[in-house]
């Protein structure tokens, strides 16, 4: 359990104490109070972070209230928080379990994708065209940008644009990171891993994509050591963070756990000031 009050809170997730107040009548969350400081689980924490995340996707307070309380009631036995997230699908939100999303209304199924854990998602509504053929003649740099342009429509289209800029100049950082990505969303994680392993020089945010991807393959040991991996290349990454309390939670290692927790508080704390 650890101990925040309402300023920590609102920095950490940017929720006012008003929220906050509003999810403990709720029983979203269940502080503790202990020598006159409220404490919190990591799932409370990972419910706020939630919450704050809906409420900056737009999505009303009637239907976070419903969505939390569903999250909620329809964990099994014995599961943790830890082991579901929460995504927007268009204008649905849908709570995800494994690879599974399903719509947190009416508890229907509603896709099978890849998605990134412990985050919120909007994945929009799409009919992909036809891949084309990579333009001969065009450069790493036109292919980029014309693969940037189609990411919406036509993301097939976008990663063969992609693929067409890494075999010309595989060291285009961009074009590797928004590959990896939409094979990622695609499902494609053991491609969406090649593509990342592929890069020829560490960077930061290469290195915590693959942590996530690695998430998805439930490979939690590795993901452990590529976000850590990522913090040295980077050491501001306040979602590694946050990303590595959350695995250490789940590996039974609360002091790490609290450690990089702490980290993730800090780096709100200088945020916001």
């Amino acid at each position: 359990m650890h101990a925040y009050n309402s300023k920590d809170l609102e920095r950490l997730f940017g929720l006012p104490a008003s929220a906050v107040r509003s999810l403990a009548r709720a029983g979203h969350i269940s502080p503790i109070k202990r020598a006159g400081r409220l404490h919190y689980s990591f799932q409370d924490l990972l419910m706020m972070r939630t919450a704050s995340a809906l409420r900056a996707a737009k999505i009303s307070a009637h239907r976070i209230n419903r969505t939390l309380q569903t999250f909620r009631e329809t964990l099994p036995t014995g599961d943790a928080a830890t082991q579901r997230s929460l995504s927007a699908l268009g204008n649905q939100i849908v709570i995800r379990e494994g690879r599974m999303l399903w719509e947190s209304d009416s508890g229907q199924y509603a896709l099978d994708l890849g998605e990134d854990k412990g985050g919120l998602h909007v994945i929009s509504r799409r009919v992909p065209a036809a891949a084309p053929e990579a333009p001969a003649g065009k450069s790493a740099d036109e292919l980029y940008a014309q693969g940037y342009a189609l990411e919406d429509a036509d993301p097939d289209g976008a990663s063969a644009c992609y693929a067409a800029t890494l075999e010309i100049d595989p060291e285009h950082v961009e074009a590797r990171i928004n590959l990896g990505r939409l094979l990622h969303m695609g499902g494609r994680l053991a491609e969406a891993e090649r593509v990342y392993r592929a890069a020829s020089k560490p960077e930061s945010l290469i290195v915590f994509n693959l942590a996530v991807v690695l998430e998805d393959l439930q490979r939690e040991p590795d993901a452990i050591v590529a976000y850590r991996e990522s913090l040295a290349l980077d050491p501001q990454l306040a979602d590694a963070h946050f990303n590595l309390a959350r695995l250490y939670e789940r590996a039974k290692n609360p002091k790490a756990s609290l450690r990089h927790l702490l980290a993730y508080r800090r780096m709100m704390d200088r945020q916001g000031t």
